[in-house]
C-alpha cells in the first residue's frame, strides 16, 4: 500500500504565498503612474471630485458580494451622482465591463485616454452617468474598457452586462 501525501506542495505554496503582499503589484509604479490626475480644474476643484472618486478597497473578509465590495459612502455616490457643473469633452464612446472590484473608487480604465484625469461615464440607455476617475488602458482606442463596481451601479448595468457608455473628460 502506497501512502500520498499532499502536505510538501501545500507548504510550498503557503510558502511562496507568503511573500505576496497587497501592495507588491503597486510599490515599483513609476511616479509618473501615481501622479495627481491631469486637468485644466483648479487644486480645489480637482480635491472635491479626488474625494467623490476615491474609496478605501474592501476589507480582505468582505469580500463575497457587491454589496460588501463597494466601499463608497452614500454621499460620495451622491455627489458622482450628479450631472456635470463645468463643460466636458468627449472622448468617444466604449464598451465597459467589470474591473477589478477590489480597487475602490469610481474609475474607468480606457484607452480613450492617455493619462490620468477626471471625468464623467454616461450610460445612454438610461441616461446615469457617474464621475470617475480616468486611467489610461493600453490598447487600440476601439478597445473596450474596465469600469469600477460603483460606478457601473450608478449607471443602473448589470455587472455581468458589456454596455457601450460615453467618456468624457472634465
Amino acid at each position: 500500500m502506497r501512502i500520498i501525501t499532499v502536505a510538501p506542495p501545500l507548504i510550498l505554496t503557503a510558502t511562496l504565498l507568503a511573500g505576496c503582499t497587497q501592495g507588491a503589484m503597486t510599490a515599483n509604479r513609476p511616479a509618473s503612474e501615481a501622479a495627481a490626475p491631469q486637468t485644466q480644474m483648479t487644486t480645489e476643484q480637482v480635491a472635491a471630485a479626488t474625494a467623490i472618486t476615491r474609496a478605501p478597497a474592501p476589507r480582505p473578509a468582505a469580500r463575497a458580494t457587491a454589496a460588501q465590495l463597494d466601499t463608497t459612502t452614500p454621499e460620495q455616490r451622491a455627489a458622482a451622482a450628479k450631472p456635470a457643473e463645468a463643460a466636458e469633452t468627449k472622448l468617444g464612446n466604449t464598451i465597459a465591463s467589470l474591473g477589478n472590484p477590489s480597487e475602490g473608487g469610481f474609475w474607468i480604465k480606457t484607452p480613450l485616454v492617455k493619462e490620468r484625469g477626471l471625468g464623467r461615464i454616461v450610460n445612454p440607455a438610461t441616461g446615469k452617468s457617474a464621475k470617475v476617475d480616468l486611467i489610461p488602458l493600453d490598447g487600440p482606442a476601439s478597445g473596450g474598457s474596465q469600469v469600477s463596481l460603483p460606478a457601473l451601479q450608478l449607471l443602473g448595468v448589470s455587472l455581468t452586462d458589456l454596455p457601450t457608455i460615453e467618456v468624457y473628460r472634465s
